[in-house]
């Protein structure tokens, strides 16, 4: 038994991969997530129009951060600002008070606006004004409306990373990967033909988790459907591309798994499925900039609650297109050196041959 022991001893320090993320990866996942696990909102967008904007602009304090000021400008102006994006809050002045308007798809901002309002004066409210508060895109702030645009995202990154890794990784100690080096077939070609399997699943299961949705939680789908699958198309390419790079840095299944875990678990806590970015400290927030599932969840809950335009979804859009062609990349040029037939084997072919 000793004996035992100690050969899986002396075999897991030589895995030093193994070893690593043994030793190093809790600690680091519990640093990192100890600053992003926090539902506290202090920084709110907020836009402020009507007659008296100037006034009620002045009254306003953290963690109400008023971005805009517009005496001339009306409440279909607050409402397009939600609708884009731009702001979390607006405040419509007028002679019969103050109307705030407030963006339901952005739960946790809401409530910490909710509570920061009904810290001022009951019945005059801020700058002298009674308030009305109205709710848009999720007015009862059912926590189903915001989840489940997310978790549609969220079985891409698991189909695209994990399963097409596991597939790859499957064949090359099967031994079969070997067999495409020698075939007239370059390394993209390969890499199409490898994920169009995983691209047909993933768009079955994104039109299922949808439409489940949308019937079993009454998940509204207000906006562009060309919009929506634009994004959801540039995702999964990049998911995919992820999982096809985890394969070419692993030699066996279990291998693969522990690298698309490390890529999954971030995007599950960091993307702002769960916690809002704008919570996260400063140190870990711009790990959720790098994470193609943050962009994927401003895209799937813009265009399903709100019903924004392709104009004010072009950053997250543009910048997944920029993480698939960077991801693809990567993905294409180790693939092509797994492909490449070693020399030494090459020699030991040709002697074979004689």
């Amino acid at each position: 038994m000793w004996a035992m022991v100690a050969k899986e001893f002396r075999q897991l320090r030589r895995d030093r991969r193994t070893l690593v993320m043994m030793l190093v990866l809790p600690v680091l996942l519990l640093v990192v997530f100890g600053y992003a696990a926090n539902f506290e909102v202090h920084d709110i967008s907020t836009v402020v129009v009507g007659p008296d904007a100037g006034t009620m602009a002045s009254s306003l304090h953290a963690p109400l951060h008023v971005v805009s000021v517009d005496p001339s400008r009306s409440e279909s102006f607050a409402t397009s600002e939600l609708r884009h994006g731009t702001a979390v809050v607006g405040v419509v002045t007028g002679p019969g008070g103050a109307l705030v308007l407030m963006d339901g798809s952005q739960l946790f901002s809401v409530q910490t606006a909710e509570a920061a309002l009904a810290k001022l004066a009951p019945s005059a409210g801020a700058g002298g004004h009674a308030m009305q508060v109205r709710i848009l895109f999720n007015p009862s702030l059912k926590t189903s409306w915001v989840m489940v645009p997310g978790l549609a995202g969220l079985i891409l990154v698991f189909i695209g990373t994990m399963i097409t890794s596991l597939g790859v990784v499957r064949e090359r100690q099967a031994g079969t990967l070997e067999q495409l080096a020698v075939m007239p077939l370059r390394a993209f070609q390969v890499i199409a033909g490898k994920i169009a399997l995983y691209l047909a699943v993933a768009a079955c299961d994104l039109t299922l988790v949808v439409l489940v949705g949308m019937g079993l939680f009454g998940v509204p789908f207000v906006g562009n459907v060309g919009t929506f699958l634009l994004g959801a198309a540039l995702f999964l390419l990049v998911t995919l591309g992820m999982g096809v790079l985890v394969s070419t840095l692993s030699q066996n299944q279990g291998q693969a798994i522990q690298l698309a875990f490390l890529l999954i678990l971030p995007q599950v806590l960091l993307s702002g499925l769960i916690f809002p970015v704008s919570s996260m400290a400063v140190g870990v927030r711009w790990i959720s900039y790098i994470l193609p599932l943050t962009y994927f969840i401003d895209i799937s809950r813009g265009v399903m609650l709100k019903g924004a335009p392709i104009g004010s979804l072009l950053e997250p859009i543009v910048l997944l297109a920029v993480l698939a062609v960077v991801v693809l990349g990567l993905a294409i040029v180790r693939f092509r050196r797994d492909l490449a037939p070693s020399p030494a084997k090459g020699h030991s072919d040709q002697r074979v041959a004689a």
